[in-house]
């Protein structure tokens, strides 16, 4: 019996495995500083305000939508070299977005109102950039891996993994950047409103910053030695408008826009959550030392549903198990808020809401890239589109929208405490305050995570009747192609 094309072009070993995870790895060590502490730094250390770091945010995001897709086509019309037509880039781009990384984290204090904000501007677009440079690349590598959906099942649990790894370092780090601030009268540490208040150190913040990214450029290149491109991808045609016509197709496919608005909110609940509870645990819990455990707690389920969310994703289909088990995350975060609503609120009852909502989030977090893989392949079979890093370059951009839906979330309960100057107006914390701020960190994601319900039940078609038909016209159409 004559072997299947997806047979002959699939057989990742575990060192594939291993090297992918690192890519999303080094993605995360310093893509996970903009989640975790740049929100901090800005309104702290630069204290260019609320409004100044959501001008910049949404004025990066709007220069996305036109740079994620040139550069989708650029990445996609080059010319394959020696160890592949996406592992290259890793290598050229490594660097600059370890550069471009630091450079946001300068402390530039001392310039002028107007220079701050150009350098944060000026610097956070050139890590946007850079940023979209290597992960449309990388994200494209699944493609060309292997054909077989199971395999790239696997890719998508162990890249998973990696951004797990990777995004810790920063949350570290924001624990340990914080210094008490000293009443000059009393010699103690200054408290308004039975709260501590603490400053970020920004020296230790740029030294942090740097050893995460000298990481990141090493684990970018361990990517690029241990994986290995089996599938044959063939350059974009340079067509005059091609560009316009494929992101029109995208647009129109379901499965596509479906996948790509469920990761944006799942994105957006996570970087929410890491950036929120910088302040939550400073100004309600009293604790910024354990801003960390929140995300420790979340992603501790991961560490255990891993070992099966391909096998159970293959048994009952992956969007039936990523679905239910965010709709059971939902549920763990409005049980909180109606507790909340009844006045009962602590620490450790938060912490764990945090871990069982992490338990129903977990399969989404592992499975969201073989949702997209497989939303992928629906257009390929359904419309034709055999152009990965442009579809890879739209997908980021929505993940890059999920992160500006979590920066506004993060900073309108600020505003409701008030800034002057990217200062916190800490007099004004009333328990009113406080309440509404605890209220937000539940409320926020249970909302999140029902939006994200709908779009996976609901509104992305690809169940897993669907994904193993699309498993055999995939065959046919690679050995038409091959065999012509």
């Amino acid at each position: 019996m004559e072997e299947s094309y997806i047979s002959r072009t699939s057989g990742i070993k575990m060192k594939d495995k291993i090297g992918y995870a690192f890519g999303d790895l080094a993605s995360c060590l310093v893509f996970g500083l903009t989640a975790g502490i740049l929100n901090s730094f800005y309104t702290d250390v630069l204290k260019i305000g609320v409004l100044g770091t959501l001008i910049i945010i949404v004025a990066a995001r709007l220069w996305d939508a036109i740079n994620d897709p040139i550069w989708g086509r650029i990445i996609q019309g080059a010319k394959a070299r020696p160890d592949g037509r996406y592992r290259h880039w890793l290598k050229i781009f490594a660097v600059p977005v370890a550069v471009a990384a630091i450079l946001m984290f300068l402390n530039v204090s001392g310039f002028p109102l107007w220079a701050r904000y150009v350098w944060a501007a000026v610097t956070y677009v050139l890590f946007g950039m850079l940023y979209t440079c290597i992960n449309i690349p990388y994200g494209s590598m699944a493609q060309v891996m292997t054909s077989d959906d199971k395999e790239r099942s696997a890719l998508s649990v162990f890249r998973s993994i990696g951004s797990v790894i990777g995004g810790l370092p920063a949350m570290l780090l924001a624990m340990v950047c914080y210094q008490a601030v000293i009443d000059e009268t009393t010699g103690t540490q200054k408290v308004i409103n039975n709260i501590k208040i603490t400053t970020i150190k920004p020296t230790v913040v740029l030294i942090g910053v740097c050893v995460i990214a000298a990481f990141a450029v090493v684990f970018f290149f361990l990517c690029h030695k241990m994986t290995k491109e089996r599938v044959v991808s063939h350059p974009a045609p340079k067509q005059k408008g091609e560009a316009k016509k494929i992101i029109r197709a995208l647009l129109k496919s379901r499965p596509f826009m479906a996948v790509s608005i469920a990761s944006m909110l799942l994105l957006a609940a996570q970087m929410f959550g890491q950036g929120y509870n910088l302040y939550l645990f400073n100004c309600y819990f009293h604790k910024p030392a354990l801003n960390i455990l929140p995300a420790v707690f979340q992603y501790l389920p991961v560490a255990v549903i891993m070992f099966f969310a391909t096998k159970m994703g293959n048994k009952f289909g992956r969007r039936e198990i990523c679905a239910y088990g965010i709709l059971f995350s939902a549920a763990c975060y409005l049980l909180l808020f109606v507790l909340s609503v009844c006045g009962i609120r602590n620490i450790w009852l938060y912490l764990f809401g945090c871990l069982m909502g992490g338990i129903g989030s977990a399969f989404m977090f592992l499975l969201n890239w073989i949702l997209a893989a497989d939303a992928i392949d629906y257009n390929r079979v359904t419309y034709g589109i055999d152009d990965d890093a442009t579809s890879y370059a739209f997908f980021t951009f929505t993940r890059k929208l999920g992160q500006t839906v979590a920066t506004v979330l993060i900073n309108i309960p600020l505003l409701i405490i008030g800034y002057d100057g990217g200062r916190i107006l800490y007099e004004n914390i009333t328990s009113k305050n406080l309440e509404t701020m605890y209220n937000a960190s539940v409320l926020i994601p249970a909302v999140l995570f029902l939006l994200l319900f709908v779009f996976l039940r609901y509104v992305y078609p690809l169940s897993k009747k669907r994904v193993e038909e699309l498993q055999v016209e995939k065959e046919r159409i690679l050995r038409e192609e091959n065999a012509a």
